[in-house]
């Protein structure tokens, strides 16, 4: 049995048991709570947590490691403390061990969840916040109640945007896109609209393969991030742009941002305008440190309707990298927003090697103060695993972003390339036969997180009641020698959704 206990620092208000009426009364309920801000006073804490201050530097990353006899926990969270204020640092650990410890540390606290314990938490959210309940009225066309009538509700697409990244390898490949579309209501494509790809040689635009992409897309009702229009890593820019002078620099930047947006208007859901901006800075260095934020400013004039985001590498994954802490993060989109750049969502990749569900979780909770649509934009989990453990971890992530309330999609870096399988991990074998990860998207996206069909009869009210994922229905009623067909949506909201059904 895995035991996860959560590391809490500066912990806020607590959900009481009374708000969250699945769980049992002596099970622990998981806080969401979160802050960014650097506050002057403490809030009351949850778990006896504490409070992070410094003195004598402005600024300073904490990190949280807990050693027992001979294990460490190295990375169970992080926080960028300011002198003269209260800094808040959530994370945790997880463990495969039954642990029997006691912990005595100022200011800090351990909260144990068991395997099931954690369990129950993300059941509770997903059926508060990606489920919703529903009541069919049937009655005649004079209103009158119809009891008894036999009625049959099948879901036939699904609201949450779960996909996949696809490359030119789905173009005329009738099976692939089939496996896809039976699969997916998400895409993005892995290389084909990046600078490189689009334009390697200066002058030399060719748009010919994202064009068939999305007519691939299109066809099939699928929704679609455009990923990306900068890089801030030389190594993958176009071989021409790296030595380029500043003045050329400059006109090549505005003449790939216009031509690209000015071509895509309107047809993807988001862009990725300025990928990797924590970890590299290119252009900042050749164009001036606002160079990213007139990136943005431009594609928000060019592509209004588009989301726009900050996308990067390293925040959900692990605390060990001090480029990309959840801080760095919220740091950065708060200096874009204070140059009068507000960002539209936060992009998060998830290229995972060992999970740690309390330090996503966490990561997760602090971005939510945000109150921006979060996103895994590219999970995958390393290849240096084997699939049975590539699987097992997959699992872990896509449990822990589907149940967290502030997570608004969820893609996987997993295009098939027959020519050598994938970028870390795949879904099938070049035949679409399910390898071990394969198997996991399956149960849960088509039965677990999925609403079978739904038979039964009206009631004496005339009325049928059930609980669905969100997303779209398709309802049958028969009754005597009538039958009725219609369709609903069931979308986020707190009420239960009625609709009536004459015969």
């Amino acid at each position: 049995m895995i035991n996860y206990l959560i590391f809490i620092l500066f912990l806020g208000l607590h959900i009481g048991h009374s708000q969250t009426t699945s769980l049992l009364e002596d099970e622990p309920v998981y806080d969401y709570s979160a802050y960014t801000e650097c506050k002057s006073s403490p809030e009351n804490p949850l778990y006896n947590g504490g409070w992070v201050k410094i003195n004598g530097a402005d600024s300073s990353v904490i990190k949280a490691s807990l050693t027992m006899d001979n294990t460490t926990f190295k990375c169970m969270g992080t926080v960028i403390a300011k002198s003269g204020c209260w800094s808040f640092l959530k994370g945790g650990f997880s463990s495969d061990s039954k642990l029997q410890i006691n912990v005595t540390v100022s200011s800090a606290s351990l909260q144990p969840f068991t395997d099931q314990q954690w369990k129950i938490n993300q059941e509770n959210i997903i059926n508060t916040e990606r489920k919703r309940s529903a009541t069919l009225h049937v009655s005649d066309v004079d209103g009158n109640i119809l009891q008894g009538a036999k009625v049959a509700v099948e879901q036939i697409s699904r609201d949450f945007p779960f996909g996949s990244a696809i490359a030119n390898t789905i173009l005329g490949n009738t099976p692939y896109q089939n496996w896809f579309v039976k699969r997916f209501n998400a895409a993005v494509f892995e290389e084909q609209l990046k600078w490189n790809s689009t334009e390697p040689q200066p002058g030399e635009v060719n748009y010919t393969i994202p064009d068939q992409m999305l007519e691939f897309t299109r066809s099939n009702q699928i929704i679609v991030r455009g990923h990306n229009i900068l890089w801030e890593d030389p190594e993958y820019l176009p071989s021409w742009v790296r030595n380029l002078t500043v003045p050329e620099l400059k006109s090549a930047v505005e003449s790939r941002i216009q031509s690209l947006m000015g071509k895509y208007k309107n047809e993807f859901i988001h862009w990725d305008v300025d990928n990797e901006m924590l970890h590299y800075d290119f252009y900042e260095q050749k164009l001036g440190p606002n160079a990213s934020i007139e990136f943005f400013e431009t594609a928000r004039k060019l592509d209004p309707l588009a989301r726009l985001f900050m996308n990067e590498y390293n925040v959900l994954e692990t605390c060990d990298d001090m480029n990309s802490t959840v801080d760095a993060y919220v740091s950065r989109l708060q200096e874009l927003g204070e140059n009068g750049m507000s960002m539209d969502g936060i992009g998060l990749e998830g290229h995972f090697t060992v999970p740690n569900p309390p330090l996503i979780r966490a990561v997760l909770d602090k971005l939510a103060t945000l109150q921006l649509p979060i996103w895994l934009t590219e999970v995958d989990i390393s290849s240096t695993l084997d699939q049975e453990t590539q699987a097992k971890y997959l699992e872990v992530v896509l449990r822990e972003g589907f149940s967290h309330p502030s997570v608004n999609g969820i893609m996987l870096w997993t295009a098939l390339h027959p020519s050598y399988g994938c970028y870390q991990m795949c879904l099938t074998d070049n035949n679409f036969n399910n390898l071990p990860a394969g198997e996991v998207v399956d149960r849960l996206l088509m039965k677990e997180w999925q609403t079978g069909v739904v038979e039964g009869e009206t009631d004496d009210h005339g009325v049928l009641n059930f609980s669905g994922f969100l997303g779209e229905y398709k309802v049958t009623v028969s009754y005597s020698n009538r039958t009725a067909n219609s369709t609903f949506s069931l979308c986020r909201g707190d009420e239960t959704k009625h609709w009536n059904i004459h015969l």
